[in-house]
């Protein structure tokens, strides 16, 4: 690179009570197995506002937020290589997986770092050091190469949001053959009705506000409802009275899981995507009679990610459409504040706009 590697670096912590704290800090260089990524591209994700951003929590099951450089969603170029790293050099353009975990568990070797329980998982952004920040040290277990097709805003997209999208669709197998509902339209909602129309399906989109309906047509969705209260009686009538094959939540809120469970049809899929919340329904109703099959899921693995970017490259399609509002890193404070409005797509941070 021609860039020389400076010492300071500018970096961004969130101490909590919806603050941004700006810091300057030394310049990290990778150890073993690990590079340094310039970053170009950071966006900001809603599990950082909700236990965070507001207040430190440790609602997602575990997860433990220490006194690091924020940011989990990252993407960035390569100017730094560490000992015995083989498959990334100098320049190359890198996405990466927000979660590096043991390495020995049963989840990690099965490429879901996400679901590791040992001592040793930390997150970017959460137990170690993000990409809120000049530069971000990241293990190669976690880099995927990103085609030149992709831009690094489609970089950062991808790892938690699109990717938890995706995983979400390949649990519950959607095809061509499918007619899949997707409820709250928010960044991962968005993503859904993409990958969904990339994977062949018919897509209806739910919000209850009027502007993530409009983003919602803006991406392509084939039909957009209101999540009123005249939803599922609607959703039947598109149906011929039989509901969709497929209902994602992602939402998480009790009406949108309750509604995704009444929406399908029989031996249809439901996926619970959305985070926190509850839902109380009834089974012999809503799930037994109907013969369906309710997934939860999280985040996807290393290796659906990767599978995730070529699928990007090959169908030519840019995550970074569902941004709305782009900030440089020293603008993060209000990157932060109107994102916690929740009437935006993806907000990014744009380390070039420096």
């Amino acid at each position: 690179m021609e860039n020389k590697i400076p010492e300071k670096m500018l970096g961004m912590k969130l101490p909590g009570g919806a603050k941004v704290q700006a810091v300057e800090v030394d310049v990290p260089h990778p150890g073993p197995g690990q590079v340094l990524l310039k970053m170009k591209a950071a966006s900001l994700c809603g599990s950082d506002l909700k236990y965070i951003y507001y207040e430190h929590t440790d609602k997602t099951g575990g997860a433990r937020y220490d006194d690091v450089i924020a940011g989990h969603e990252p993407s960035g170029q390569v100017v730094e290589v560490g000992e015995d790293v083989c498959d990334f050099k100098i320049g190359d353009r890198v996405v990466v997986y927000h979660i590096q975990g043991c390495g020995y568990c049963d989840e990690c070797r099965k490429g879901f770092f996400i679901n590791c329980q040992n001592p040793e998982r930390r997150a970017y952004g959460w137990q170690r050091d993000g990409a809120l920040a000049e530069y971000m040290v990241a293990d190669v277990s976690t880099c995927i190469h990103l085609p030149e097709f992709l831009t690094y805003e489609d970089g950062a997209m991808i790892a938690c949001g699109f990717g938890t999208a995706y995983q979400g669709l390949l649990r519950a197998n959607v095809s061509g053959n499918d007619r899949v509902l997707v409820m709250g339209q928010g960044p991962v909602g968005q993503a859904a009705i993409i990958l969904a129309k990339a994977l062949g399906a018919q897509t209806i989109a739910v919000d209850i506000a009027e502007e993530r309906l409009e983003m919602a047509k803006q991406i392509g969705a084939d039909e957009v409802l209101l999540g009123d209260d005249n939803m599922v009686e609607n959703v039947m009538k598109m149906t011929g009275g039989k509901g969709v094959e497929v209902a994602i939540d992602c939402s998480g809120s009790s009406i949108g899981r309750h509604r995704c469970l009444e929406v399908a049809r029989m031996w249809g899929n439901v996926v619970f995507l959305g985070e926190q919340g509850t839902v109380t329904f009834e089974p012999s109703p809503l799930l037994l009679h109907k013969n369906l099959t309710l997934h939860g899921s999280w985040v996807t693995s290393v290796a659906n990610m990767e599978k995730l970017v070529g699928l990007l490259d090959r169908k030519k399609i840019h995550p970074s459409q569902i941004i709305t509002h782009r900030f440089p890193l020293r603008e993060t404070d209000k990157a932060f504040e109107i994102f916690a409005t929740g009437k935006t797509g993806k907000v990014c941070v744009c380390h070039e706009m420096e």
